[in-house]
């Protein structure tokens, strides 16, 4: 899998919320969340902040929907 959780996700148990390409299959960008897919942006760096917040703004022409996933 290509998916590239952030470091601070690596510290924090439950879930992820995964973003996959609409166009490589495998890829993806990956955020730690709760249950809900809610993400905690001020644990982030300013680095994972930025590509969290583009991974959102191009759901639909970059991303799919973005998708809840346990940790493990």
């Amino acid at each position: 899998m290509a998916y590239a959780p952030h470091p601070t996700a690596t510290a924090q148990p439950g879930f992820e919320l995964r973003f996959q390409s609409l166009f490589n299959a495998g890829r993806g960008l990956a955020f730690p969340c709760d249950a809900e897919g809610h993400v905690e942006l001020d644990a982030l760096s300013e680095m994972a902040r930025e590509n969290y917040l583009f991974a959102r703004a191009v759901v639909g022409r970059e991303f799919d929907t973005p998708r809840v996933w346990p940790r493990g």
